[in-house]
């Protein structure tokens, strides 16, 4: 659960139309993926004028210059440690020499001058073992946090005042946020864009990324058999015919009769491909059904509970509160628009 607050200095920048400014912090040894995904993501982000949402550069510990990757290639970064001074969010990815940040848990001479540029109130994010850098720097003692499902248990040891669960895509602990390796990056940036500007901008940007557009957090990072067998049936069918039906009461049997399974082994069937439980994944679509109907219609909330299959107002509350941390009225008096942008 998050709660939909943004920083000051967001607030400052929304009423006077600039960008949220988004810096990333490349390190020696970065993997040029997870360096490109806050780019991608924050960069198709744009309001329904076409006006860009967030301005994003990314920046090293040194002066400008070359910053090696894990490839045959380095890149040429425009920008010092200053820059983040001027960051409203700090994205860090995962690099494979942290040397000493990944051997003791501390922080090299150039990090801690970095971080001294860093103002209060800024939102931190990771991508796969770029939170090593955020515990070794405090931000994440007492904090829930997680890392690439390989590295769980050394995080842990390393960093005991943690809160580490290496089984989930991503947490959003408020202010600071982490994500497991690679494309769980490409989640978390989508969800970020979400959290600030709503489901109808997160689903364009995911659109012309040709992503999906919602993975929950909370969702199993890695799964046994993510590619289904071709001998073994699949849950897919089962899956569009509840979305086409979320309006409708949705009983677990029903789901398995569409795949022609017993319950049982279509639940674990289910888990297998997805990574949570039928009932899981039925909770969030209805809950992403109301997002976009509280952002992009004018129904009333009754009709937009039973649209979504909640049945009612105070069930559609109920859920909405526990996922996102308000109610309905809030969201759509947050998210509320006439249309969003889809092009690059």
């Amino acid at each position: 659960m998050y709660q939909l607050e943004v920083c000051t200095s967001q607030r400052i920048r929304q009423e006077y139309a600039v960008p949220h400014r988004v810096v990333v912090l490349a390190l020696d040894g970065l993997l040029p993926f997870e360096l490109g995904i806050a780019h991608r993501i924050f960069g198709l982000a744009k309001s329904a004028a076409g006006e860009h949402l967030y301005e994003t550069v990314t920046c090293s510990v040194r002066p400008p210059g070359p910053v090696r990757t894990d490839a045959d290639f380095s890149i040429d970064v425009a920008h010092g440690p200053e820059a983040l001074a001027t960051a409203d969010t700090i994205v860090i990815p995962a690099s494979y020499e942290l040397g000493r940040v990944y051997d003791e848990g501390v922080l090299t001479e150039d990090l801690k001058a970095a971080f001294a540029f860093v103002r209060p109130g800024t939102r931190m994010v990771s991508i796969c073992t770029g939170g090593y850098v955020l515990a070794a720097a405090g931000y994440l003692d007492g904090r829930p946090a997680t890392t690439h499902w390989s590295a769980g248990e050394h995080f842990q040891r390393l960093f005991p005042s943690v809160r580490v669960d290496a089984d989930v895509l991503f947490i959003d602990d408020g202010d600071v946020l982490t994500s497991a390796g690679v494309a769980a990056g490409l989640d978390l940036c989508l969800h970020i864009v979400r959290r600030d500007h709503g489901s109808g901008i997160a689903n364009a940007v995911a659109r012309r990324s040709v992503v999906p557009p919602h993975r929950e957090g909370g969702q199993a990072q890695y799964i046994h058999r993510p590619v289904p067998e071709p001998q073994l049936a699949t849950t897919t069918t089962a899956r569009a015919w509840a979305l086409a039906r979320l309006h409708e009461p949705i009983q677990l049997r029903d789901m398995a009769e569409q795949e022609s399974m017993s319950v049982r082994t279509f639940t674990r069937r289910f888990r297998e491909e997805a990574g949570i439980s039928p009932g899981q994944w039925l909770a969030q679509q209805r809950v992403e059904r109301a997002r976009h109907l509280l952002e992009s219609s004018d129904l009333s909330i009754d009709r937009i509970a039973r649209d979504a299959g909640f049945g009612t107002a105070t069930s559609l509350r109920q859920h909405l509160q526990a996922a996102l941390g308000v109610p309905p009225t809030v969201y759509r008096r947050t998210f509320h628009t006439t249309g969003t942008s889809s092009t690059g």
